[in-house]
């Protein structure tokens, strides 16, 4: 049981949808930086079930091994003490002979013993080293569920700080923009323009007093001309242009 429920616990933990977890929590940086801490300590646990399930085995390999061994040992031993008693028989010491066979009956008892108990740790040790075999293809498979984590982590952060040193970048492009009126720069830019067209004014005004002058000569010539006329006139110093008499009775 407890094999399997370290199976059902490292398969439940490959089968995580990494993304579908993303997409439904509300901060995924912090999420994911429980998600790495449940795996790294879930797989510090596996590590350490999976290290007692190994060791286990290894210890019914050892018992295998032994009762392989001492099976062997005890039908040297049996044979050992089949032939003595035979050579006790050829030499006609009955007695000796059974004694050593007996001897060898009882190393052939404890063979059998050692062989059915091997026998019998077979089937266990076969199955142990499947399952062996399974979890640590499940703690592989943890591991690279961790890299993944992480490299989802680590990519969100970096993708999350960028996208905050652009909207940084966005808030103080806008808060410069010079067509923006509310901005500062719109505002200065304005009292220029003001101060533009009020030089504009200034000169165009200076520029309209001076063709008054000059018109105010122009007029004050002619008055001139026409007072200097007159005095002719009344001084009959002018030369009228008239029409001859002769040629009038003509």
């Amino acid at each position: 049981m407890v094999k399997q429920s370290i199976l059902g616990r490292i398969s439940q933990l490959m089968r995580a949808n990494v993304n579908s977890l993303i997409d439904q929590a509300e901060d995924p940086q912090l999420m994911l930086d429980q998600l790495v801490r449940d795996y790294s300590n879930s797989i510090a646990e596996a590590e350490d079930a999976v290290a007692v399930t190994i060791g286990n085995l290894r210890l019914l390999e050892q018992d295998h091994e032994e009762d392989v061994t001492a099976a062997s040992d005890w039908g040297r031993k049996a044979l050992a003490a089949s032939a003595k008693a035979d050579e006790f028989r050829t030499a006609g010491k009955a007695s000796d002979a059974d004694k050593f066979d007996n001897l060898a009956k009882v190393a052939i008892g404890k063979q059998m013993q050692s062989e059915k108990e091997a026998r019998t740790a077979e089937p266990t040790i076969a199955s142990q080293n499947e399952v062996v075999e399974k979890l640590k293809v499940g703690l592989d498979g943890m591991r690279q569920k961790l890299g993944e984590l992480t490299s989802k982590r680590d990519e969100l952060i970096a993708r999350s700080k960028s996208a905050a040193a652009q909207s940084q970048v966005h808030d103080a492009m806008r808060s410069i923009d010079v067509l923006d009126p509310t901005s500062d720069l719109g505002r200065f830019e304005a009292k220029v323009r003001r101060e533009e067209a009020k030089v504009m004014g200034q000169q165009e005004l200076a520029a309209s007093s001076l063709d008054t002058q000059f018109e105010s000569l122009e007029d004050l010539g002619t008055q001139t001309e026409i007072e200097a006329r007159l005095a002719a006139l009344k001084t009959g110093t002018t030369e009228l242009t008239a029409t001859p008499r002769r040629a009038i009775s003509e």
